[in-house]
């Protein structure tokens, strides 16, 4: 990918005569969406520190129009007296005096490409949640409070972050170079392949091998308030000019809706056309059977493999991939939402239990999630399964493999760590699974991309020993995972968390969504039985859908047929 980038463009889609905007990146061929391009700051030299690394904040106002108001007058300013440096990222943000949801804010920006969510866990009950502290600052750095911060929701790049090859250290200290610990909300979101080795298939080349971005307008949910945001980022030695990076984030302020709509949060009831999985059932019990050969030979070091399924799910009317996500936060509770879309290519959406990593300065924590059973209709039944999971010999083999192993990567770059607890159970609205926590430091700050490098993917979605794994999934998967149980999540400045892109899917206009779930292959396994997991798993995305066309449609269809 070139280094330097064309200039801003910003194009409205009406008719497929429209010239297409490309940056040799993108090109969007959605009709009547709006998107801004910025510069990619893979590009430049992690060595050379941006000039300029700050964030204002600006009097609380009482509402977001209010807020953009603000906002608009700040940038007018800006371009009155500009930096005098070549390069940097300026943060201005607005407090407002009430909270707002930031998934409905989001879905007002139905035009705006690209586009990012992202919000902690909401259950404090357990103490095992993510605990996103902000610090606000004004205008003097001083900090003036502290808030729980929701969930973010962004559109537009101010910069981005993306290559086909394999996420390297390169490519963090470039990330890192617009970050600082001053500015602790300037923050890149963003994934990364599950295995970048792999082809990267039609339906996943947006994204590349990875994919960040540090959004140009931000919408901050707190608890008990939030705050509209505006970031500008310029590099001369990119070729992004101040001037382009202004006139850039003015173009998407432009397109930014100031009227929040409550969502509902309830199944949209499109209706399902088709459901394609891939492999079938014939095809998925053969694979299940292949791995348990492989792994009770004696001559394999195979000891478990994650085998996936991808369903391709079509539906009458096009799925609202924001709409969906949002439904999915009514199961959210002890889970990470999320929501990724680059500027030409579908959303990556999920609603996943598990936490890769959160690192605090040098403090870092992980979570080992395996074993997996429906919750009871009951209290009763609830306590039976739940005893029944912590006595299976087979949930507690796949477990503990995963658990010591990510133990034994974290030991490698971290003095101590602690494993507390060392197994439990966590339930989720739908699903339960065992469960155990772990926390250590790091020796240095450096050695988080080492735990980017080695920690995904886990026993958990690979299986292990990793390449063995890794390699019998190459064989076996006739699907591209892409992004799909891979690390998903945030870099900031002193601060990172990431979770496990599982529980998820990928949804493209006009053509439905891509499903993804994957099932633990260990000795004892059933087919069958891990099947009905994977059916288990994608429940959360399949109850939003009607099973059945239409009467109407159905007669419609047979009219066409005849």
């Amino acid at each position: 990918m070139a280094a330097a980038l064309a200039r801003h463009c910003l194009t409205r889609f009406f008719d497929s005569d429209t010239p297409k905007c490309s940056n040799h990146s993108y090109s969007l061929h959605t009709k009547y969406q709006v998107f801004t391009l910025s510069m990619n700051g893979c590009g430049g030299d992690p060595k050379v520190p941006i000039g300029a690394i700050e964030t204002r904040t600006l009097p609380a106002v009482p509402s977001p129009s209010t807020a953009m108001d603000r906002l608009t007058s700040a940038v007018r300013e800006l371009k009155c007296n500009p930096p005098a440096f070549t390069s940097g990222i300026i943060r201005l943000q607005v407090p407002i005096q009430q909270q707002i949801e930031a998934i409905e804010w989001l879905h007002a920006q139905d035009q705006v490409l690209p586009r990012c969510f992202f919000s902690g866990r909401r259950s404090r009950a357990h103490g095992n949640g993510s605990n996103l502290l902000m610090d606000i600052t004004n205008g003097n750095g001083h900090t003036s409070s502290t808030h729980n911060l929701v969930g973010v929701a962004g559109v537009g790049s101010a910069v981005f972050f993306q290559q086909l090859h394999p996420f390297s250290y390169h490519d963090w200290r470039s990330i890192k170079r617009f970050l600082s610990s001053k500015c602790p909300l300037i923050r890149a979101y963003g994934a990364i392949r599950f295995d970048a080795r792999a082809e990267i298939s039609p339906e996943w080349k947006a994204f590349g091998s990875f994919y960040f971005m540090v959004p140009q307008v931000e919408f901050d949910e707190l608890e008990g308030s939030s705050m509209l945001a505006i970031t500008i980022a310029w590099d001369d030695a990119l070729s992004w000019t101040w001037d382009e990076a202004i006139d850039s984030l003015e173009a998407t302020m432009q397109q930014i809706a100031l009227v929040v709509v409550k969502l509902k949060k309830e199944a949209s009831g499109e209706f399902i056309l088709g459901n394609n999985h891939i492999p079938n059932k014939t095809h998925w019990d053969l694979a299940v059977k292949r791995a348990l050969q492989k792994i009770n030979t004696s001559s394999s070091p195979l000891v478990k493999v994650v085998l996936a399924r991808s369903s391709r799910v079509l539906t009458a009317t096009n799925i609202d991939p924001i709409a969906w996500l949002a439904c999915l936060q009514v199961e959210g509770e002890n889970a990470y939402q999320f929501c990724l879309q680059p500027p030409n290519g579908p959303a990556f959406v999920g609603n996943t239990p598990e936490q890769l990593f959160h690192r605090k300065c040098l403090s870092i924590s992980s979570e080992a999630l395996a074993g997996t059973r429906a919750r009871g209709g009951s209290r009763t039944l609830d306590l039976q399964i739940e005893h029944d999971l912590l006595s299976s010999r087979k949930d507690h083999l796949e477990f503990t493999i995963v658990r010591d192993c990510i133990q034994n990567k974290l030991e490698s770059v971290c003095d101590r760590v602690v494993v507390e607890p060392k197994k439990t159970v966590r339930k989720l609205r739908r699903i339960q699974h065992l469960f155990a926590q772990l926390a250590g430091n790091l020796r240095r700050e450096d050695d988080e991309f080492e735990i980017l490098s080695f920690l995904p993917p886990t026993p958990a979605v690979c299986g292990f020993p990793t390449e063995a794994a890794r390699l019998f999934i190459s064989e076996t998967e006739m699907f591209d995972r892409g992004m799909y149980a891979g690390p998903v999540g945030w870099f900031g400045g002193g601060e990172s968390e990431f979770a496990v892109g599982i529980r998820s899917a990928l949804v493209e206009k006009d053509f439905g969504a891509l499903i993804y779930a994957g099932t633990g292959i260990v000795e004892g396994s059933d087919p069958s039985l891990e099947w009905d997991e994977l059916e288990l798993k994608t429940s959360q995305f399949t109850k939003l859908l009607q099973l059945e066309v239409p009467w109407q449609s159905k007669v419609e269809n047979l009219e066409t047929i005849n």
